[in-house]
């Protein structure tokens, strides 16, 4: 039986408020569809009565196995309504990895798109009982209910039983090594740490649970999130933005020309991109072309490297655009951003402000002190731990001083105006002659090179140093750059030890559908592969 009523800090409530304040503004835009607050809210109550009408309700677990669409957006908020639990599946993964995550994550319900539903019918599990297909052009045959034919069943009121802040909000995530893992947190402390809970430039609670609501009588941003929604950031962007009666403009698939394109028609403003594997191919599209950028004021890159030399084409090429730089996980949510600046020192990994939540400890769990490289370790708002992984769980915590923190892995530094910077995951960090090296800021070097496109540093056995850094490179068309080369150039930024002595050239450097390294791949490769080059030259 549901009535009607509301709590604090939920998802769902939070989006309910910018329906009742500004129910005629444009919600979310997606290719040639656009749906306002209003219809936004009629389509999630259908697809929220359809599901409850199959016995999904408060715990339960709905896959959502689709790229960026309004009708994913709809998807999640509708098992929000229900108090249910939206599970983000990658559209990359073959049928055993779709199995897995129907298993792990106790998929009750799913909805994906057709294309991909031969996958689903050689993964399904028993307890996955109610398929949701959202239609499409590849015509394959499912076993399902029609996405458009569930919300004609449902009802468009919202009529639901109250909701809380304990609620549960998943986001499953594939790391560097081992199967992906599924984040636990209660909605209102992932939206205090990644949905506008905490203000990013100070640090400040938000107080009122209609604050980000009523800012949408303001004003409205337009804000455009290119990574896929299987990531948390590009869902918190979406959700960020519904929460303040933005306008969210999602495209399928990146592509750089259409994203300048896609930035031009709807005059988007604030845009989110993840590291170089985004913004190089962005930014060269842009020279390649011209495209009509006034509408921009912000480009944010979060969650993987964002390399110096890439850093500086965008503030030369869009000067009166702010560029900012951000740490954050899936397991720590937002933990820093720095604005980038023309001619700064950019080497290493983001360098960036930290709030009064976050330190930086040694491995007695004591805060170091400037200069000295430790673990990222965030407190108050953090996550209960990993989905059904209670070893995991235990390993990802820890004491400081008393107070309960969350250790993600990532490596930073402390600099002496008392900014961060930071290096990488411990788990890839590469251990040569007793010195640690971490593969981003090499990355960062070698990429700065003309010849090169992209690469990716590893560790490869060597009997003198224990391991010696090794590069995976794609070079750009028609280019081969040798390693002699690469050893001059990067040694302009980097010390001699962190220089790359083996080098893999390959056609295309594999990453993630969000552009986060896949270093496994790169490990896989030179394993498998000989080098192009190695050198016996001494470290200096």
């Amino acid at each position: 039986m549901f009535y009607f009523g509301s709590v604090t800090f939920n998802i769902a409530d939070l989006v309910e408020h910018a329906v009742d304040v500004v129910p005629e503004r444009i919600a979310a835009i997606c290719g040639e569809r656009r749906v306002t607050y209003s219809q936004l809210e009629h389509r999630v109550n259908r697809l929220a009565h359809y599901l409850a009408a199959q016995g999904v309700g408060k715990g339960s677990h709905v896959g959502v196995y689709s790229r960026n669409s309004i009708q994913a957006v709809e998807t999640m908020l509708a098992a929000y309504k229900l108090r249910a639990v939206a599970v983000n599946v990658n559209y990359r993964y073959v049928a055993s990895e779709l199995r897995y995550i129907f298993e792990d994550a106790d998929l009750v319900a799913l909805v994906h798109e057709r294309c991909y539903a031969d996958k689903v019918a050689m993964a399904r599990t028993n307890k996955l009982e109610h398929v949701i297909v959202v239609d499409d052009d590849s015509g394959l045959d499912y076993s399902g209910c029609e996405y458009e034919e569930a919300l004609s069943q449902g009802s468009p009121e919202r009529d639901f039983e109250p909701r809380s802040a304990d609620d549960t909000y998943i986001l499953y995530t594939g790391g560097t090594t081992g199967n992906p893992k599924g984040v636990v947190w209660r909605h209102e402390d992932v939206w205090r740490v990644l949905g506008g809970g905490i203000d990013f430039m100070t640090g400040a609670k938000i107080e009122d649970e209609w604050q980000q609501a009523n800012t949408g009588l303001q004003f409205s941003l337009v804000r455009f999130p290119i990574p896929p929604m299987i990531h948390g950031a590009t869902q918190w962007a979406t959700f960020q933005s519904l929460f303040s009666g933005g306008t969210v403009v999602l495209i399928p698939q990146f592509d750089p020309h259409e994203v300048w394109r896609t930035i031009e028609q709807h005059k988007a403003q604030v845009i989110l991109i993840t590291g170089d594997a985004m913004a190089r191919p962005m930014i060269e599209a842009l020279q390649e072309r011209e495209y009509d950028t006034s509408s921009v004021v912000a480009i944010a890159s979060t969650a993987a490297l964002f390399s110096p030399s890439v850093k500086e084409q965008y503030l030369a090429t869009l000067p009166n655009v702010v560029i900012t730089d951000s740490i954050g996980s899936s397991e720590a949510g937002f933990s820093g951003l720095s604005i980038v600046q023309k001619g700064a020192d950019h080497r290493g990994g983001p360098r960036v402000k930290i709030d009064a939540d976050n330190t930086v400890i040694d491995d007695d769990n004591k805060p170091v002190p400037p200069g000295v490289v430790g673990r990222l370790a965030r407190g108050g708002n953090i996550p209960l731990g990993y989905y059904k992984d209670e070893a995991k769980t235990k390993a990802l915590f820890t004491e400081v001083n008393g107070k309960r923190y969350v250790v993600p892995g990532d490596f930073a530094r402390v600099e002496e105006d008392g900014t961060v910077t930071l290096l990488g995951r411990g788990n890839m960090c590469v251990n040569t002659g007793g010195e640690k090296v971490f593969p981003e800021e090499v990355e960062g070097a070698l990429k700065s090179h003309p010849d090169v496109f992209d690469a990716l540093v590893i560790g490869v056995p060597d009997e003198r140093f224990g391991q010696r850094v090794a590069a995976v490179v794609q070079p750009r068309p028609g280019k081969k750059p040798t390693l002699s080369e690469l050893d001059a150039h990067a040694r302009n930024d980097i010390a001699g030890y962190k220089v790359p002595r083996s080098l893999w050239i390959v056609d295309e450097i594999k990453r993630s559908p969000s552009g986060k390294p896949d270093y496994r791949w790169a490990i896989a490769y030179a394993n498998e592969n000989e080098a192009t080059e190695h050198t016996t030259v001494a470290v200096k």
